[in-house]
């Protein structure tokens, strides 16, 4: 169990990613009005813009990977009765 467990974290884990990387353009999209973040390297852009940022798509990819991690635990509890970090 703690195996497919683990592949299916990993799947969903490349989910979230994805899921987290389309919610991040669309909040800068909301919060700057513009379709792409600063990159960290373009000299056009200030400090601030570049920082904040970063500081919104590590925000939102915490957010998201906490959320999959945590739902794909309750689910492992809910079809096995066990968490799954009790299967070491």
């Amino acid at each position: 169990m703690k195996i497919i467990y683990k592949v299916l974290s990993l799947l969903f884990s490349v989910l979230g990613g994805l899921l987290a990387g389309v919610l991040f353009k669309q909040a800068w999209k909301l919060a700057a009005g513009e379709d792409d973040a600063p990159d960290a390297d373009d000299p056009d852009r200030s400090w601030r813009e570049v920082l904040i940022a970063a500081a919104i798509q590590g925000a939102i990819f915490a957010l998201v990977k906490a959320a999959t991690q945590r739902a794909g635990a309750q689910a492992v509890r809910r079809t096995t009765g066990r968490w799954p970090a009790d299967e070491d």
